[in-house]
This record gives C-alpha cells, sequence and structure tokens, in this order.
C-alpha cells in the first residue's frame, strides 16, 4: 500500500478513471428520467485540485463532470450519475482525499510538508476530510448499510486506509483503489435514488 500515493501523480490513473465514469453516465443515460423523459447532456466543468501537473489536465474532458437534464416539459430534472472522480462537492479529486487521508497515519511532518507543497492541501483541510470520514461518512444511511459487508468490522478511527486495506486485499494497489472509489459513488451523486 505504500505505493498508492503515486497514483495521485499519475496521469494515466485519471483517464482510467474518466472512463469509468463515461460508462457510469451511459448507464443513467440510457435508463432516463423516472418520469419517463429522455435525458440531454448537461455536463459542467469543474477545478479540481491536486493531481499530476500534467500538459492537459486543465479543463476539457477529465475536468467535466458529467451529468444529464430531462427533456420533457415540467420535469426538467437533473440527474447527475456517480462519479470515481469526484467525491461529491469537494473541490479535491476523490483520488487525493482517499489516498491523503489513507496516508496520513504514517505521514511524518516532512511528508506532509512535501503533501502541502505538492498538492497545496492545509493543515486545515486535512482537519475537514478527517472529521468528515470519521464522523460524518460514518454516520450516513450508505455506510450504515455498507458497513455489514465487512467481516471483521472496519475501524472507523483508521478510515479511509482501513476501507482501503479491505479493497486492496484482493487487488493489486491500482485496482483496489479503484474498487474502493466505485464502492464510494453513491456519495457522489445529487440525484435523489440514483
Amino acid at each position: 500500500m505504500r505505493q498508492i500515493g503515486a497514483l495521485i501523480q499519475d496521469p494515466t490513473f485519471y483517464e482510467v478513471l474518466l472512463r469509468f465514469d463515461r460508462d457510469l453516465a451511459e448507464a443513467a443515460r440510457r435508463s432516463g428520467c423516472g418520469c419517463g423523459g429522455q435525458l440531454h447532456q448537461a455536463h459542467y466543468d469543474r477545478k479540481p485540485r491536486g493531481g499530476p501537473p500534467a500538459p492537459g489536465m486543465d479543463g476539457g474532458p477529465l475536468h467535466r463532470r458529467l451529468s444529464y437534464c430531462c427533456g420533457r416539459q415540467g420535469c426538467r430534472l437533473r440527474v447527475t450519475p456517480p462519479s470515481v472522480r469526484f467525491l461529491g462537492r469537494r473541490v479535491y479529486w476523490s483520488v487525493v482525499v482517499v489516498l491523503v487521508m489513507a496516508l496520513e497515519s504514517c505521514t511524518t511532518e516532512r511528508r506532509y510538508r512535501a503533501i502541502k507543497t505538492a498538492l497545496e492541501v492545509s493543515r486545515q483541510t486535512l482537519a475537514r476530510w478527517r472529521q468528515w470520514w470519521r464522523e460524518a461518512f460514518a454516520k450516513t444511511q450508505f455506510w450504515h448499510v455498507a458497513r455489514g459487508a465487512f467481516i471483521p468490522a472496519v475501524e472507523v478511527v483508521r478510515m479511509p486506509a482501513s476501507l482501503l486495506e479491505r479493497f486492496c486485499q484482493h487487488n493489486d494497489d491500482r485496482g483496489g483503489v479503484v474498487a474502493l472509489l466505485k464502492f464510494l459513488g453513491p456519495l457522489t451523486t445529487g440525484s435523489p435514488g440514483r
């Protein structure tokens, strides 16, 4: 699990995540709106922080949140499918939020300075992420249902590291990270019932 931090700076990893998001978006588009209306593209740009400092990472499809809007007059419901790239409304890439917090337990002052320099993450932001994982996330309906699938129980005080360890048990590090991001997908959507 020591090499997973390198994924944050790997541009090809973000392309893989984009392909997963496109598959999720296409499935949502095909299923249509709950009212029976057809969904039309209503993608919007995001400006996520962190990630690799590579050409092509500013703007373009990689930074576009895939979303749809019902075309039926009177409905116009927005349908935003789950994402493996974005974790709700957080401004950092989902992989950054997950991996930085997973690595936090082994973060020395020197490593913290390296993270802060590379990703421009403040101590206050890290504290908010820590609180979200250990308090807000742990109290979500999603986690109350999902935690039963983990035997033995996942250590809440070590999340997301304890979750990541479970997903990496049966995958390589890269596959484990993707599996965890897919698992968190239902938390990333703003669409009711999706």
